[in-house]
């Protein structure tokens, strides 16, 4: 179970929504930015950093996002 709240995509800012939207034209989970929402000035300087983490490397997205979901699965953080 969630211990912070997630948005909903309209409850988010018009900034964060543009996020969302990157990770959803390329049909990634844009989970992590319905939390880190709470605080989008943060977020803001993270982005750069996280944002390659999902895209880039040797290990293909998809993989990367099959990972992603069953370690959440394993800690019960699934939305």
């Amino acid at each position: 179970m969630a211990r912070v709240k997630a948005y909903e995509y309209d409850e988010l800012s018009e900034d964060m929504q543009g996020l969302a939207d990157v990770y959803m034209e390329r049909g990634a989970s844009w989970d992590h930015i319905r939390v880190l929402a709470h605080r989008p000035e943060i977020y803001k300087s993270y982005y750069p950093y996280i944002y390659p983490l999902h895209t880039d490397g040797v290990v293909e997205p998809e993989l990367k996002e099959l990972v992603r979901l069953r370690i959440a699965d394993l800690n019960q953080c699934l939305f």
